[in-house]
């Protein structure tokens, strides 16, 4: 899994005076996690925008004052009206320990329920929850689709690794193929056509 990496400074005064003097400054409060005692630290606002505002899972590097730390982003909070970020909790890891992790879905393949009998692709998870070492967290998980035809639904039973395990049912919906409204419209009409021609026949 790519790696983003966000440089801090540790803190040693976490009272509500220092925070609010962090924020006015454009910097965010954090706290890291781990098998040691957590770590307060501040770094810059706008270094989070790559780890936050993206789709994409990543793991992150936390650069504080030269020492390093690889983590994933725990919790986020945000000011309910501004949308600015608050504080952030980042979580260490332990290359022999598994971690839960929300990985997106990466679409592949056209479904044949879709170009030759006019369905609709319903995405239904665009992240999927897993556990897995550290090593072992993919960028995504593909959900190929090519084999989908109208009615037909993906499980994530069918996207199994060794690498990870789901943290969901087996006969969870990732994806499926449904009629769509246009094509029941126009099956409907074509059939009223079909009945009137034969009301025309008939007389």
């Amino acid at each position: 899994m790519k790696s983003i990496t966000i440089k801090g400074s540790k803190r040693e005064s976490v009272g509500k005076k220092a925070t609010k003097a962090l924020r006015n400054a454009e910097m965010v409060p954090c706290v890291l996690y781990g098998a040691n005692e957590p770590v307060h630290f501040a770094a810059k606002e706008l270094d989070f925008s790559k780890l936050v505002y993206t789709p994409n899972a990543h793991t992150v590097v936390l650069d504080l004052d030269g020492q390093s730390f690889n983590a994933v982003l725990q919790d986020i909070q945000f000011h309910p009206v501004s949308d600015r970020i608050l504080h952030v909790d980042f979580y260490e890891l332990n290359e022999g320990k598994e971690i839960s992790m929300d990985i997106p879905v990466e679409v592949q393949g056209a479904a044949p329920g879709v170009l030759n009998s006019g369905g609709t692709l319903i995405r239904n998870k665009r992240k999927l929850r897993v556990r897995a070492l550290p090593k072992n967290l993919p960028d995504t998980i593909v959900a190929d689709i090519s084999d989908l035809e109208l009615g037909n639904k993906l499980y994530t039973a069918q996207l199994a690794s060794e690498d990870y395990t789901f943290l969901h049912p087996d006969n969870t919906v990732v994806c499926q193929v449904k009629t769509s409204r246009a094509s029941i419209k126009n099956a409907a009409a074509a059939a009223g056509d079909d009945n009137e021609a034969s009301e025309e026949a008939a007389e």
